[in-house]
C-alpha cells in the first residue's frame, strides 16, 4: 500500500489539477495520498477516515467532493470549546434538559448541500450518545437530542468540527425568545377558519341548485344550525384582531379598514343567524367564514419571511459566549456576562476583543474591519487603549478590562439614535384614511337604501341594507397590498434581494437620494486588486516570496499569498513576525524580509502613501513593493450610471482619499464623494439629508454604517454571505447581486401601480355593484357570492402581475 501511494502522489505531482476527495480545493503539487486517494490537507484526509470507519461513505456518493474545508485559522485548540462545560453556558444554549436527555440548536453557516443534511441527519452514527439529529435546510440549523451521561454538549461540539461543520455559537444564540408563536396562531386560524369554510360551502351547496325550495325543512334547519355551529368559533376566535383593531381605532376615534370588515362580517352572522332561527333559509355563513378564511391567508401571505436572515442583528450575535479570565491561580474560562471592569483577559490570535480595554502584556495587531470596513491592522503596544470589536491577529495579549460589554464604545455605536419610527407602511395610512371615507360613505347609502325601502317595498328594505354592507366590505382593498407587496418580496428574496418586512417596499419607492459606503460596500470586501512595483521577479523570487507569506497570519500576506499562482515550494526557517512592521526569515537560504518601506529600507523620511504598499527584500537588496488598491464589485459603473438618472447620489467613506481619482469617473461628477468620516460623521450625514426632506437610501455593510442605516428611511446591507454577521437593517442584498440594484429598486414603482390598479379595480367593482344592491334586487345570497368572488379577482390579479412584470423586466 505504501509503494502505490508513494506511486498515485508522484503521478499526481505531474498534474496541477487534482482536487481533493473531500472538498473539492486543489491539492497542489504535494497532495496528501491515504488509501490510494489524493486529499488537500491533513483535515480533510482525517474527516475521510472517519466517514470511512464509521461506513458512511455514502456522504461522497450524494454529491462529489461536498465536504467543508476549515481554514487553518479556524481549527479549535483543545481548550477552544471549554467554555462549553461552565454549567451558566450550557443551560443558555439547551432547549431542553431532563431525565439525562437534552436537546440543543446549532446554527452551522457551512451547510450547503444534500450531503450536509445526510451526514449532519446521520450523527448517532458517529456517536451511540447521539440520539437523532435533524437539519432545517433554509435556516442552516441542526437540531440534536443526545444522552449527557454519554456525550456533553462540549463534546458534541467538538465532535460537529471534528468532521468541519463548526457551529456559530453566539452570545445571541444564549438568548431564547419565544420563536414562531404568532406564525403559529395565525396558522391555528387559518386551520380553523378554512375547516369551517369548506364545510359550511359543503352545508349551503344544495341551497344554490335548482329546486333548493323544496328541500325538506330539517334537512334545511340542520344544515343551517351546523353552519351556524362552526361559524362562531370563526367570527369570534380566527376574526378576533379585525374587531380588535377597529375597537382600538375608534377608541382613537380614528376608522380603520378593519371597521368595515368587522361590521361586514357582523352583519353576515347576524343575517344568517335571523334566517335560520325564523326558517327563511341558512344564511350566509359560508361567504363569512370564506371571507375571514381569504383574509387571514393574505396575512399569512404577508408576513412569510426569509426566516433564514436576521435583520435586528446586536453585537450579542457577533460577540463570543465566554472569554478566557487571567487570575494569580491561572486561567478560567468565565461568561461574557460576568466580566468585570479590572478583570485580566487572554485574547489569542484570531478571537475578538469582547469591551474596551488597555494591553497589558504583548503586542496587539488589531483587525477593525467589523467595526471600520478596513482590514488593515492597527498596530498597539504595552499600555495602549483598544476598542471592542477589533480582532487580534498574531500572538495572545493580555488586556486589563476598561468597561463592561454594555458601557463599551462598541454598544454605543450600535445602539445610537435606533430609529423611532415604526414600519407602518404609508399605504397603510392612506388605508385607513380611504377606510374612513369609505365606511361613512357605504354605511350613509346602506342605511338611506334600507329606509327609502322600508316606505317604498318594505319587503326590500332588509335585503337593500343587508346587500350593500356584503357586497361593499372593502375586503378587496384589504389584500391588495399584502398581496402585491408579498409577492413583490417573495419574488426579491427568489433573486438575492431580501427585504425586512413589505414596508419596505413603498419606502423604496419614494426614496429620493441614495448613499453609498466605500469599503465593502462598492468594494469587495476580502479582495483586492495587488499590483508589484519595481524589478520584475523571477518564477523562483515569486516562490520564495509565497513560501515566506505563508506562515504570516496577517491579511495583507494572504493576499499576497492568495495572489501569486506559483507553489510553495521551500521551507521556511528563522521565521519572525514583528507585529506592525512585517516578517522575516530564511528561505531556501536566503534571507528575505516582506513589510513596511521602514522595515525593509530603513527609510523613516518617506512621504506617507495613501495606497498600501508591502516592499520586499530578498538578500541584499530592495526589489519593489506591492501595491493594494479597491476591487470594485462587479456592474458598478453601470449600477451608478443608472441611479443617477433618477436620485441623487452620495459616498460617505472612513478610508482616505486615495481612491477620488478612481471614483470620479465612475460617479461622473454626479456625486458627492466624502472621506475620511468617522461612524458618528456617517450618522449626522444622513441626519442631515433627512432633515432637508430627502429620503435616503444608505446602503453600507459594516457596525460602522449601522448608525447611518438606522437613521436612513432605508437601510441595505450588501453581503457577501447573507448568513454572516450584518448590522441591523431593511434590507440585505447578495453581493453577486449587486449589479441589479437599480432594477430592484425601479421594480418597486412597477409593485405600486399594480397596487393602484388593484384598487381601481375593488373600487369599480363596488359602484357595480352597489348600484344593484341599493334597487334591492340583489339578494344578500349573491350579494355574499359576489363579495368572495371580488376578493379572489383582486388577489388573483395583483399576485399574477407582479409575477408577470418580474419576467417581463428580467429581475
Amino acid at each position: 500500500m505504501q509503494k502505490s501511494n508513494q506511486q498515485l502522489k508522484a503521478q499526481l505531482l505531474k498534474n496541477d489539477h487534482q482536487t481533493c476527495i473531500h472538498c473539492g480545493d486543489d491539492c497542489g503539487p504535494a497532495p496528501i495520498i491515504w488509501n490510494n486517494k489524493p486529499f488537500c490537507c491533513q483535515g480533510c484526509q482525517t474527516v475521510y477516515q472517519l466517514l470511512n470507519e464509521n461506513q458512511m461513505d455514502q456522504y461522497y456518493s450524494i454529491q462529489a467532493a461536498p465536504g467543508i474545508k476549515l481554514n487553518t485559522d479556524q481549527i479549535p485548540s483543545d481548550d477552544k470549546f471549554a467554555y462549553l462545560d461552565l454549567e451558566e453556558i450550557r443551560n443558555g444554549l439547551l432547549d431542553f434538559s431532563d431525565g439525562g436527555v437534552s436537546k440543543v440548536r446549532f446554527f452551522i453557516p457551512t451547510i450547503h448541500c444534500a450531503s450536509c443534511i445526510w451526514l449532519l441527519e446521520n450523527l448517532h452514527t458517529l456517536h451511540r450518545g447521539v440520539i437523532q439529529s435533524s437539519v432545517n435546510f433554509p435556516k442552516k440549523e441542526v437540531s440534536i437530542t443526545f444522552r449527557d451521561d454519554e456525550i456533553t454538549l462540549r463534546q458534541l461540539v467538538e465532535l460537529l468540527a471534528s468532521i468541519h461543520y463548526l457551529p456559530e455559537i453566539s452570545q445571541q444564540s444564549m438568548e431564547k425568545p419565544e420563536k414562531g408563536k404568532t406564525n403559529k396562531t395565525l396558522l391555528a386560524k387559518i386551520g380553523i377558519a378554512g375547516f369551517g369554510f369548506l364545510n359550511t360551502m359543503l352545508y349551503h351547496f344544495p341551497q344554490y341548485m335548482p329546486g333548493s325550495e323544496h328541500l325538506e325543512t330539517d334537512f334545511r334547519l340542520t344544515f343551517g344550525w351546523l353552519s351556524f355551529l362552526l361559524s362562531i368559533p370563526v367570527l369570534i376566535y380566527c376574526a378576533s384582531d379585525y374587531f380588535l383593531t377597529a375597537w382600538k381605532s375608534l377608541r382613537k376615534k380614528m376608522i380603520s379598514i378593519d371597521l368595515p370588515i368587522a361590521i361586514g362580517l357582523v352583519t353576515l352572522f347576524l343575517q344568517s343567524t335571523y334566517e335560520v332561527a325564523s326558517d327563511q333559509g341558512i344564511g350566509y355563513f359560508d361567504s363569512m367564514t370564506g371571507l375571514v378564511f381569504f383574509m387571514l391567508i393574505g396575512k399569512w401571505y404577508q408576513s412569510i419571511t426569509y426566516e433564514a436572515l436576521t435583520f435586528e442583528r446586536d453585537y450579542k450575535s457577533y460577540f463570543p459566549v465566554a472569554v478566557t479570565k487571567v487570575t494569580p491561580e491561572g486561567n478560567t474560562t468565565i461568561a461574557l456576562n460576568e466580566l468585570k471592569a479590572g478583570d485580566r483577559i487572554l485574547v489569542r490570535n484570531q478571537e475578538l476583543i469582547p469591551t474596551d480595554a488597555t494591553i497589558e502584556k504583548g503586542h496587539a495587531s488589531i483587525d477593525y474591519s467589523f467595526v471600520t470596513g478596513e482590514s488593515i491592522p492597527v498596530a498597539k503596544n504595552t499600555g495602549d487603549f483598544v476598542f471592542a470589536g477589533g480582532r487580534q491577529m498574531g500572538s495572545a495579549i493580555e488586556l486589563l478590562v476598561q468597561k463592561e460589554v454594555e458601557q463599551s464604545y462598541l454598544t454605543q455605536l450600535w445602539n445610537q439614535d435606533k430609529k423611532k419610527a415604526d414600519d407602518k407602511s404609508a399605504m397603510s395610512g392612506i388605508m385607513d384614511k380611504v377606510s374612513q371615507y369609505f365606511t361613512l360613505v357605504i354605511i350613509s347609502i346602506a342605511l338611506s337604501a334600507g329606509i327609502y325601502w322600508n316606505f317604498a317595498d318594505s319587503s326590500k328594505a332588509l335585503f337593500a341594507f343587508t346587500s350593500v354592507l356584503i357586497i361593499a366590505c372593502p375586503c378587496a382593498l384589504a389584500l391588495t397590498i399584502p398581496f402585491t407587496f408579498g409577492t413583490t418580496m417573495r419574488q426579491f428574496g427568489r433573486k438575492g434581494f431580501y427585504l425586512k418586512n413589505t414596508a419596505v417596499i413603498e419606502k423604496l419607492y419614494r426614496i429620493k437620494t441614495v448613499v453609498f459606503d466605500k469599503t465593502g460596500t462598492i468594494t469587495h470586501a476580502q479582495s483586492s486588486k495587488i499590483e508589484f512595483r519595481g524589478e520584475k521577479l523571477s518564477d523562483e523570487q515569486t516562490r520564495l516570496i509565497k513560501s515566506l507569506v505563508f506562515h504570516s497570519t496577517h491579511p495583507l500576506s494572504k493576499a499576497i499569498y492568495e495572489s501569486i499562482p506559483e507553489p510553495v515550494s521551500y521551507e521556511v526557517s528563522n521565521f519572525k513576525e514583528i507585529p506592525s512592521l512585517g516578517i522575516t526569515g530564511l528561505v531556501n537560504g536566503k534571507k528575505i524580509n516582506i513589510g513596511s518601506q521602514y522595515f525593509v529600507t530603513g527609510d523613516q523620511s518617506s512621504a506617507k502613501e495613501l495606497k498600501t504598499q508591502v516592499w520586499v527584500f530578498i538578500e541584499n537588496k530592495t526589489l519593489g513593493y506591492f501595491q493594494f488598491e479597491n476591487n470594485y464589485r462587479e456592474g458598478l459603473a453601470k449600477t451608478i450610471a443608472n441611479l443617477q438618472t433618477s436620485y441623487e447620489l452620495h459616498l460617505i467613506s472612513g478610508d482616505n482619499e486615495s481612491e477620488r481619482l478612481n471614483l470620479l469617473p465612475l460617479f461622473q461628477d454626479h456625486a458627492r464623494l466624502n472621506f475620511n468620516q468617522s461612524p458618528t460623521d456617517k450618522l449626522n450625514y444622513i441626519k442631515n439629508l433627512q432633515q432637508n426632506g430627502e429620503d435616503a437610501l444608505m446602503i453600507g455593510d459594516g457596525l460602522n454604517d449601522a448608525g447611518a442605516l438606522n437613521e436612513s428611511k432605508v437601510g441595505l446591507v450588501v453581503a457577501d454571505n447573507i448568513y454572516n454577521f450584518t448590522p441591523a437593517c431593511d434590507a440585505i442584498l447578495q453581493a453577486e447581486k449587486f449589479a441589479s440594484l437599480h432594477r430592484f429598486i425601479q421594480f418597486t414603482k412597477t409593485s405600486m401601480r399594480i397596487v393602484w390598479l388593484s384598487f381601481l379595480i375593488s373600487f369599480l367593482y363596488n359602484i357595480v355593484g352597489i348600484s344593484f344592491a341599493v334597487q334591492g334586487n340583489l339578494s344578500p345570497i349573491i350579494a355574499a357570492i359576489l363579495m368572495p368572488l371580488s376578493s379572489v379577482t383582486v388577489v388573483a390579479f395583483a399576485t399574477f402581475s407582479v409575477n408577470f412584470m418580474v419576467k417581463r423586466k428580467q429581475l
